[in-house]
């Protein structure tokens, strides 16, 4: 298919009957698609933006590891969105990666019961909103019409109308088109309760099937940029890995920090104590724990795949989409290492 190359580095990786076993396959072909990614030419461009600021269960974004979560029940995690631009046979692309429309993501019922519950005052502390998508591309300068491709490593309260169009709304982005794991856009169709309470009321509906791509597996982009498949937080989950000068930034969810990915170095309460009594190598980030056996295999082929940060090398160059950010409200919630903010090359503005 024009929009993406097939990978199939992956193929066979999970099929041993043994769980450690299909670790470490994952981890050994991770490490063989690290050398392909690192061989091959980097995007154009990629920066990371800070859309809003929210709360978060402890218990699920570190999961069962928060040695207090009976007393400190929320943290605060910062939703970011990515732009990519990068070549392809058909002429530079540029990708926009989790772009949330959070004015309408609040809908999603477990926040929308959250904010409820929570008296106003409140909410206005723990919640701030930096930027709006289309605010993010004025002020760097691109237009709507600029955007050829949207992603999200998975669909939990996201929103996409507003982008796409529907028969009763015009598209935002009247050329975009949305790139997706067939799991993924078939699961948002039909959910039970549990994955529900998640997902953006009606955040997909009347969307032309002509707006969506749909690929299984794992596929490459273009130059520097590829989606790989990494099921377990949802069955469609996949994560985004980008080819810079900071080496493979890898972003995700399946964790909400890099302390996450190298829990013995955490200095969040409890984390470092938890992941040696267990041996653990990661923390899933568990709010829907559809498959943790294949969750924690696919956060060690992203911290394989990212392999060390330069920023500091006893981290990988994971970028969680949504990152655990410290605040006084919540104490012992402050990670040993953030990324915050990332920026390579320069933005190129297409010719329209």
């Amino acid at each position: 298919m024009g929009d993406y190359t097939v990978i199939n580095t992956f193929d066979d990786s999970r099929k041993a009957l043994g769980q450690q076993a299909r670790v470490e396959d994952t981890r050994a072909a991770a490490r063989e698609f690290r050398k392909q990614m690192l061989a091959g030419p980097k995007v154009r461009y990629f920066e990371s933006f800070d859309l809003i600021k929210l709360v978060y269960p402890t218990r699920y974004g570190l999961r069962n590891a928060y040695a207090i979560e009976q007393l400190n029940a929320f943290l605060q995690i910062t939703n970011r969105m990515y732009v990519v631009q990068y070549d392809t046979p058909a002429g530079m692309k540029t990708l926009l990666i989790s772009p949330s429309d959070h004015e309408r993501g609040g809908e999603t019922p477990y926040f929308r019961r959250l904010q409820n519950r929570t008296p106003g005052f409140i909410l206005d502390r723990i919640v701030t909103r930096y930027a709006t998508v289309p605010q993010v591309l004025e002020r760097i300068g691109l237009a709507p019409a600029d955007v050829d491709y949207l992603t999200y490593d998975h669909l939990h309260t996201q929103d996409v109308r507003r982008w796409l169009g529907t028969g009763d709304e015009p598209a935002l982005f009247p050329d975009a088109r949305l790139l997706v794991h067939c799991r993924e856009w078939a699961n948002v169709k039909d959910l039970n309760p549990y994955q529900r309470d998640w997902y953006c009321p009606n955040g997909t509906m009347g969307i032309a099937d002509d707006r969506v791509i749909r690929f299984d597996g794992s596929v490459m982009l273009g130059d520097g940029v590829a989606l790989v498949h990494t099921p377990g937080h949802t069955e469609g989950n996949h994560s985004i890995v980008v080819h810079t000068d900071d080496g493979l930034w890898v972003i995700s969810e399946n964790g909400i920090s890099v302390d996450a990915y190298a829990p013995g170095l955490s200095t969040l309460w409890g984390v470092a104590r938890y992941a040696r009594a267990i041996g653990t190598e990661v923390i899933i980030n568990g709010n829907t724990l559809e498959d943790s056996v294949d969750q924690y295999i696919s956060m060690v082929q992203e911290l394989t795949i990212a392999g060390p940060s330069k920023r500091d090398p006893r981290y990988p160059n994971v970028f969680p989409s949504s990152e655990l950010t410290p605040s006084w409200m919540f104490p012992g919630t402050r990670p040993a290492f953030q990324v915050k903010h990332a920026l390579h090359g320069a933005l190129v503005k297409p010719a329209r």
